[in-house]
């Protein structure tokens, strides 16, 4: 008698394993769990000499964590590394602020620079670190936040390089001013425009004044010359450091703008490419008017003055003297005769600072070349 297999419509002579041929096959379902997205945390740092304040929150503000540090590269990589990876970190940009965004780097962090003078922080009846840091993460988690913008290193070498001659020429002009001082104690008047040139230093050998005055002369005199040999040192070393900068070659054929001053704006302006326009370039270097509007009232005043004072500077001191020749020079003529000298001034440099973007953009300014081919 054949046996009779079960789960089959078919006989078979030989026994096997019960198989369910009817409906389809059911998958087996995985014992793997998802995982859920790792929520990105925010980190705000209140950094300063010697010690900081860290604050956590995750993105619904709640505060996860606060911890103050001894300032170190280490000590500071700890406390943030507990954010997880890539997490959202703010600081300001206060004293000695590089070293701790080149270590937030590092790690990966997304690192965030505070403008100090763009986040208004009220009149608060209590100021501490610890305010101070949930306040900056708040901004951040909230978009609110006024960000400056983070120059890579080798700007910042340019910016120190450039940054230290200035402070050497206008410490060396304080000597010089100490030197007519001396001079006007004694009811003897400066000769010469420039009374430390080769004529000028004639005469100031043959001064004769008490020895305490003359102590303090031969001393202001030797330390102006030691300024000279550091300031001519940077000015050689500054023009090698832009040697392939394309754009720091273009902008020198902006009439008053020379290596010096052109040094100024690359070292300062950085990319020029984070500004959509020159205007907002104008206006990052507060050259723009003031604008205040309540209503239907609207106000102009005068330049906001909030930005790079060193390109304001250089824009000032590049129409001071040939006021920016051709077009910009019969601009400011006719601002001149209606409005006065110093906004004229004014509205030449912001002039020369839009061929100045230009310049740094392109590699090349387009409207001075075509002058110059007419």
């Amino acid at each position: 008698m054949a046996k009779q297999v079960r789960g089959s419509g078919t006989s078979s002579g030989r026994e096997g394993p019960s198989v369910d041929t009817l409906g389809p096959t059911k998958a087996t379902p995985s014992r793997r769990k998802k995982e859920a997205p790792v929520e990105r945390e925010y980190v705000g740092i209140d950094l300063h000499r010697r010690r900081s304040v860290i604050v956590r929150k995750n993105a619904a503000g709640e505060v996860l964590d606060k911890v103050r540090i001894d300032n170190s590269p280490m000590e500071l990589a700890k406390a943030v590394a507990a954010a997880g990876p890539n997490p959202k970190v703010v600081l300001e940009a206060t004293f000695g602020w590089y070293w701790a965004a080149d270590v937030l780097e590092e790690i990966g962090a997304e690192v965030h620079l505070a403008h100090p003078l763009g986040n208004n922080w009220g009149h608060r009846r209590v100021k501490n670190d610890e305010r101070d840091a949930n306040d900056l993460v708040d901004l951040l988690r909230l978009g609110r936040l006024a960000e400056a913008w983070i120059a890579p290193p080798e700007i910042r070498e340019l910016r120190e390089v450039v940054r230290y001659r200035l402070k050497l020429v206008r410490l060396r002009a304080g000597l010089k001013a100490q030197v007519h001082a001396v001079m006007g104690k004694h009811g003897v008047l400066p000769t010469h425009t420039d009374m430390f040139c080769i004529a000028g230093n004639a005469v100031l050998d043959k001064l004769e004044f008490p020895d305490a005055y003359m102590a303090r002369l031969d001393s202001l005199r030797d330390l102006i010359d030691v300024y000279d040999r550091e300031i001519t040192a940077l000015d050689r070393r500054i023009p090698k450091m832009l040697v392939n900068h394309q754009g720091y070659r273009a902008i020198q054929a902006i009439p008053g703008v020379g290596m010096l001053l052109a040094a100024v704006f690359v070292a300062e302006i950085g990319d020029v490419t984070r500004f959509p326009s020159p205007d907002r370039l104008a206006s990052w270097a507060g050259m723009t008017p003031k604008h205040r509007q309540s209503d239907t009232k609207v106000t102009r005043l005068g330049i906001s003055k909030q930005g790079s004072r060193h390109v304001r500077w250089a824009a000032i001191e590049a129409v001071s003297r040939h006021h920016g020749g051709g077009k910009i020079k019969a601009d400011y003529r006719r601002i001149a005769e209606r409005r006065g000298r110093n906004v004229a001034r004014v509205a030449a440099a912001r002039k020369v600072l839009i061929l100045v973007y230009y310049g740094l953009r392109d590699g090349e300014i387009r409207c001075l070349a075509e002058s110059r081919e007419g």
